[in-house]
């Protein structure tokens, strides 16, 4: 037995560990954001004069914030939005990859063009920043914002669907199904696709865990959920002005945010790498 495998042994099962609480992690938070009312019900309910409450406080584990709210409840209420919205940009940004990808993969020529043309011109540009020129002149809130950010993420889907078809296009099994008579979307959907779902679904994860910090700092400057929502990014820019009375009240959400975000890469990652 060589040297290296007790570590090895101790990395995979520091793996399997991280993936197990990681899991652990997201299944608590989906929880909250199907059922927020069974958690943290009243969550927006106000109490101007108890507000600003340190942690630990008689009836508030993470204390209130300038409005009197219950911090931990805001914080359970909040991953709703917190998590819709990346999960519609993860989903959206897969749909598109996968149409025009599939296209571009599979048919090449002026198609290709076009869709790599747009692909690389909005890579070349800094998401996050164009999101927020966008979302403050179109206005529409939370929903509109995350439209412009599924639109945003799509080229990363778009170039890794058109890798992977160009990749299988010329293999054995794709000719027997053309000399079969088999038409291009049905070999698609039916072969191509499927060989690719493994790097499709790991960048699901990530763009999840992206759109959650994208989301989250659109929040944070007033630019996603309508104010005196309940959202991580939001709690975090209503509790500036609470970081010496109450610091759970910012810091709590970032945490939150950091967390999940991290699980989700746990997850993704260890998917990826137990499916090789």
């Amino acid at each position: 037995m060589s040297a290296s495998t007790p570590r090895l042994r101790q990395g995979a099962t520091l793996a399997s560990a991280g993936f197990c609480i990681s899991l652990g992690i997201l299944a608590v938070v989906l929880a909250f954001v199907l059922f927020p009312e069974a958690f943290a019900p009243n969550a927006l309910a106000q109490d101007v004069a108890h507000g600003g409450l340190p942690a630990l406080s008689s009836g508030h584990p993470l204390g209130t914030d300038a409005l009197g709210r219950d911090v931990l409840k805001l914080l359970i209420a909040g991953s709703r939005s917190a998590l819709a919205g990346p999960l519609a940009i993860a989903a959206g940004s897969m749909a598109i990859g996968l149409l025009l990808g599939g296209i571009a993969g599979w048919y090449g020529g002026a198609a290709d063009w076009i869709i790599s043309r747009y692909a690389d011109l909005t890579l070349s540009m800094p998401s996050l920043l164009l999101a927020i020129v966008a979302a403050g002149i179109i206005g529409g809130g939370y929903w509109v914002s995350v439209l412009i950010m599924v639109i945003l993420y799509s080229p990363f889907d778009i170039r890794l669907v058109r890798s992977a078809v160009m990749q299988q296009k010329g293999m054995a099994y794709i000719e027997s199904a053309r000399l079969l008579g088999l038409g291009a979307r049905r070999i698609l959907v039916r072969h191509i696709f499927p060989n690719v779902t493994l790097v499709i679904f790991v960048n699901f994860f990530l763009n999840i865990a992206y759109g959650l910090v994208s989301m989250s700092s659109l929040s944070y400057l007033g630019l996603g959920v309508s104010p005196g929502a309940a959202d991580w990014g939001r709690q975090i820019s209503d509790g500036r002005a609470l970081l010496f009375d109450n610091p759970a009240c910012a810091l709590s959400a970032g945490a939150a945010i950091i967390i999940t975000a991290v699980a989700v890469n746990m997850v993704g990652r260890q998917i990826m790498e137990r499916s090789l």
